[in-house]
């Protein structure tokens, strides 16, 4: 996909506005070969998803051997609206708390009590932590009044095609 189309897409409102959510699900390939799909918290910088986990997660492994991912962030409400990203990573291990780690929770419905509480608690737990940067290669908006799933736009073409054929051809393709 050619990079002026990836940038117009991400810089449509909608996918700007999932883009600001905290959390995607991310699908790698484990170790063993098998597929993964995890929810993880997100951050969006205007260029690329900066995703943070803890130096010891099991992930960072498969990420080292096989740098392709791909993440969903979607709504909840119907007709659900999804943004789908296809990229590469790239793990840089950061002394302290990465920046975005504190940023990805901003949706989150926290006191300020609580967030103190919670910020407290996340810098007496990691040392250190890895951002995993995820640079988009490939990505769809699906808002199912404009844009539809592939499969399902592919149906529709061929229900149309089906319905402006003439009687007389529907008929001899059904003998």
């Amino acid at each position: 996909m050619q990079q002026s189309t990836i940038d117009e897409i991400l810089n449509r409102p909608l996918s700007q506005e999932l883009l600001a959510r905290d959390l995607a699900r991310l699908a790698y390939t484990a170790l063993d070969g098998t597929p993964r799909s995890i929810p993880i918290g997100i951050h969006w910088n205007g260029k690329e998803i900066v995703l943070c986990t803890p130096t010891n997660a099991q992930k960072l492994p498969a990420l080292r051997r096989n740098p392709a991912v791909a993440l969903t962030i979607d709504t909840e409400s119907h007709p659900p609206k999804i943004l789908l990203i296809r990229g590469t990573v790239e793990l840089d291990h950061v002394d302290g708390i990465p920046d975005e780690y504190m940023q990805w929770n901003g949706t989150y419905e926290m006191t300020s009590e609580q967030r103190v509480e919670w910020e407290a608690n996340v810098r007496s737990l990691y040392d250190s932590m890895v951002r995993v940067v995820v640079t988009p290669t490939w990505v769809k908006l699906i808002d199912f009044e404009t844009t539809l799933p592939s499969a399902v736009e592919e149906l529709l073409r061929r229900q149309a095609a089906r319905q402006s054929e003439p009687a007389g051809e529907l008929v001899r393709q059904e003998a």
